[in-house]
């Protein structure tokens, strides 16, 4: 009972500190928002940059901050892919399976973090793209 009114009352209606930090955020200068902005297109860049360079093809994205690369030269399908990588090199990404059918045959990379971990993302994907790991008969 006490948990569902908490509930009612804090996703029902905004609560009035929320409110009034959402009107000051609004309100408030522009610079922080403006750098950050600079900063996740700059890791965009680089991070598709890097991933056409290792050999996988990669369109610009369109907003927020994630890449969905094709991983076809790999040979595998996108949740065999995903678990090798994560395995054998400790990068995480998502099987483009898990957005449906058309997703298969890319993988969903996240470029929100440090600009120097997704230069060592990159590293590690090109070592396993171009190791024994990266065969489909190694499944």
């Amino acid at each position: 009972e006490l948990c569902v009114r908490v509930h009612q009352y804090t996703m029902l209606c905004a609560p009035h500190v929320s409110q009034m930090a959402a009107v000051e955020a609004l309100a408030g200068p522009d610079d922080d928002v403006t750098a950050m902005i600079a900063d996740y297109d700059r890791r965009r860049r680089v991070f598709v940059k890097g991933l056409r360079e290792i050999g996988l093809d990669c369109p610009e994205p369109g907003g927020a901050f994630y890449a969905f690369p094709s991983i076809r030269v790999s040979g595998m399908d996108s949740a065999t892919f995903a678990e090798k990588l994560l395995h054998a090199e400790g990068v995480a990404v998502v099987p483009g399976s898990v957005f449906g059918p058309s997703g298969e045959g890319h993988v969903r990379c996240s470029y929100a973090t440090a600009l120097p971990l997704l230069e060592e993302a990159l590293t590690r994907m090109e070592r396993f793209l171009r190791s024994d790991h990266n065969s489909s008969d190694s499944q």
